[in-house]
């Protein structure tokens, strides 16, 4: 005879599940406030873009397998071990002695926070119908939002007045707090269902962006990484179209909604975690300022998102998914532009932060009809997999930019007469006791390998707005489309 389940109490474990977005949502920024004075302390300038890229990339690969166990096995049990695993990469990266074992341990990090996302937005659907559900997404969105806007500004404090490593242990009592509540107050009995991982696939994957991101070491490198990275693609395909549960679902793709969506949000990620992750470099490194100032920098962005996101939501039955897009995208391409143009050495703050707001507005205005779309593209029973696909291309993307991006900054740091101890002694506390001259010549070879991160991001910005001419006309909750907004 079962046992009975214990009642979830459901304000708990939503405070629980919060807790847990809120510190997987304020990672990225809350790091890359802190990453220029931790290479600074700890050396290796040429593996700045692997301490972001590490933590994408197991995060995202990770994503469907957390799902697909969490099936297996329970919501809880997957996310408690996610969570334990999150906080055990934290601690261990706040205790680093390298740079190397700051990216091994990134990777830890990674692995966890891969679970924390899908599996609290999954217990979410389980303990609410669909009216209670649209609240808890405005709930969810706006720690984000918060998470966004929170996290440059304690990271700056935490630099400022503790230690970069104090950014890292910041998430173990937040962290135990979550896992504490959740413990208590949410019980499940978990269905059973016969599921197979596709392992082989998400190795595959994993393999093809690897080979990828090694190419740009150098021209050697690329000679033998290039033709990996494409055979481990080819092979992910043919495998893919093989599983009995693939990684990611080819045929959803014959949609030009989720073709379009997919290579869009790909676009939209790689120029938006570039964008976050080499602008405070930027700002502490070639324009002098402080870790507050670098956080700051990029803090609008998180103001304007979810502002653009929840008027777009109201514009949409109005205006259609094509005009909110394009337009969207449209301001984020002139706010790439505008750093391309006007990021430069002598440049004051509110330059960055002007840009960083109309990157925000740009970005959430695009992406909230770009998620309701693939949504209503879908049946019922394959709207969870495909608004996984979106997510898991945008961070792909983002992936992809910041490891070549930062292959180019390593070229250009090489190429000039800069050695990387000199570049780190520029991001830690020697910086005011440096030559003069020696100062200038430093910033100015990090300011010409940004100058080319910065242009490629206007130029993948360009792409996203391209691929969105291509989003097909839709009908809006039954409405046809007006005749002027038709193919």
């Amino acid at each position: 005879m079962a046992l009975p389940v214990r009642a979830t109490n459901r304000p708990l474990t939503v405070v629980a599940l919060l807790l847990g977005m809120f510190l997987a949502a304020m990672e990225m920024t809350v790091v890359s406030t802190a990453m220029p004075t931790a290479v600074g302390d700890l050396g290796g300038i040429h593996l700045y873009a692997w301490a972001f890229t590490s933590y994408m990339l197991a995060a995202t690969v990770t994503v469907p397998i957390h799902g697909k166990l969490a099936d297996l096995y329970g919501r809880k049990p997957v996310l408690l071990a996610g969570i334990a695993l999150f906080l055990a990469g934290s601690f261990a990266c706040g205790h680093a002695r390298s740079m190397e074992q700051l990216v091994a341990f990134r990777t830890v990090q990674g692995l966890g926070a891969g679970a924390i996302q899908p599996i609290a937005l999954t217990i979410v659907g389980d303990l609410f119908d669909v009216r209670e559900r649209a609240r808890m997404q405005g709930l969810f969105g706006a720690v984000w939002g918060l998470a966004g806007l929170v996290g440059p500004l304690l990271g700056g404090a935490l630099v400022r007045w503790l230690s970069w490593r104090w950014v890292f242990w910041v998430n173990v009592p937040m962290g135990l707090g979550s896992a504490a509540v959740l413990v208590v107050a949410y019980h499940e009995r978990p269905e059973r269902h016969d599921h197979r991982l596709d392992v082989a696939g998400a190795a595959l994957l994993t393999a093809a962006v690897l080979a990828l991101l090694s190419a740009t070491r150098s021209r050697t490198a690329g000679l033998v990484a290039v033709p990996a990275a494409a055979a481990a693609l080819a092979a992910f395909l043919w495998v893919e179209r093989r599983a009995q549960e693939p990684l990611i679902p080819l045929d959803l793709f014959a949609q030009r909604v989720m073709a379009v969506s997919s290579a869009t949000g790909a676009l939209v990620g790689a120029a938006m975690i570039s964008t976050v992750t080499y602008v405070p470099l930027y700002v502490q490194s070639v324009l002098g300022g402080s870790p507050t100032d670098a956080g700051g920098a990029i803090a609008p962005m998180a103001i304007g998102w979810p502002l653009a996101s929840t008027l777009g939501g109201r514009l949409l039955p109005r205006l259609g998914y094509r005009i909110l897009i394009r337009g969207g995208l449209c301001l984020s391409l002139v706010a790439a532009v505008g750093l391309a143009v006007w990021l430069r050495p002598g440049a004051g703050l509110a330059v960055p932060r002007l840009l960083a707001g109309l990157y925000g507005l740009g970005l959430g205005f695009a992406n909230t009809p770009l998620v309701i779309a693939v949504q209503t593209s879908v049946p019922w029973n394959r709207r969870g997999v495909a608004t996984a696909s979106t997510m898991f291309f945008r961070t792909i993307g983002g992936t992809l930019a910041v490891g070549i991006l930062g292959g180019v900054l390593a070229a250009a740091l090489a190429g000039s007469q800069a050695t990387p101890e000199a570049v780190d002694q520029l991001l830690g506390p020697e910086r005011s006791l440096m030559d003069p001259a020696l100062l200038r010549s430093l910033s100015g070879a990090l300011e010409s390998g940004m100058e080319w991160i910065f242009r490629a991001v206007a130029a993948i910005a360009a792409a996203a707005l391209a691929a969105s001419l291509l989003f097909p006309a839709l009908h809006i909750e039954g409405r046809p489309v007006p005749r002027a907004a038709t193919d």
